[in-house]
């Protein structure tokens, strides 16, 4: 591998779920940066357009917990760009997210939560993967709420991680990777709005590296997982998280 890998994505389309702020935009402008056609799908249409104006891709209004907007958004990127080659999973309702226990929480809000935050990316996956007639790779954006308590939060990136295991061996023999990473916790508007200050100092004090992570310490696992780098990487979970979760 060479050192300079601005094109390592060219002629690539890959699909970035929730990439108006936060961590998908993150992602989906270190893709276009390296070369990729980047479909920047959300429900934020304004912050969407503009992030989609500015690294030259496509945006598409996309509700990924509803299988007819999960497909408008993968005929769109054909129809733009000829075929699919990837898609980040990373849409997810979190921030101004109700904070309430499993045995609490709302029933219609749990549904609501679990069907964008853990249905949404199988909902978007069964969409995509046809049009992935090259083979391609998968991320989706799991957390290390999966191995802490979470409340229903954590119970989702739980169901994230067995999705991407199934998922893997159902679309290996398609040559379609598929992987999620776990970030801690990240410095982004989102977790500034709902996780309290106090709840999220113990936990960076808690962290080997003492420090909340960013958008941009992601980026590096996602291209990675995305790129011919990782061809013989599938069915794994990988921790971002300055050393928060040690897992034998």
């Amino acid at each position: 591998m060479t050192s300079d890998n601005r094109s390592r994505f060219t002629d690539r389309t890959v699909i970035v779920t929730g990439a108006a702020g936060g961590i998908g935009e993150a992602y989906a402008r270190a893709l276009a940066a390296e070369g990729a056609n980047v479909v920047v799908a959300d429900l934020n249409d304004e912050q969407g357009k503009q992030v989609a104006a500015d690294i030259g891709g496509l945006y598409v209004h996309t509700d990924v917990s509803d299988e007819q907007s999960a497909r408008a958004l993968a005929a769109a990127a054909v129809d733009a760009y000829g075929s699919i080659d990837g898609l980040v999973n990373n849409a997810a309702i979190y921030g101004g997210m109700k904070l309430d226990f499993l045995i609490t929480v709302p029933w219609d809000y749990y549904k609501k939560f679990m069907s964008v935050n853990l249905d949404g990316a199988l909902n978007v996956t069964r969409a995509v993967y046809p049009h992935m007639t090259r083979g391609g790779a998968i991320v989706n954006q799991s957390s290390t709420a999966a191995w802490l308590y979470s409340g229903f939060y954590g119970l989702a990136k739980v169901g994230v991680n067995g999705l991407t295991q199934q998922l893997a061996t159902e679309l290996g023999g398609q040559d379609i990777r598929v992987n999620a990473i776990a970030p801690g916790p990240i410095d982004t508007e989102a977790t500034r709005t709902t996780t309290p200050t106090e709840m999220v100092e113990e936990m960076v004090a808690k962290l080997p590296l003492k420090r909340m992570g960013t958008p941009e310490d992601l980026v590096g696992m996602c291209l990675f997982l995305l790129s011919d780098e990782a061809g013989w990487i599938t069915g794994q979970i990988f921790n971002v998280d300055g050393g928060q979760v040690i897992r034998s």
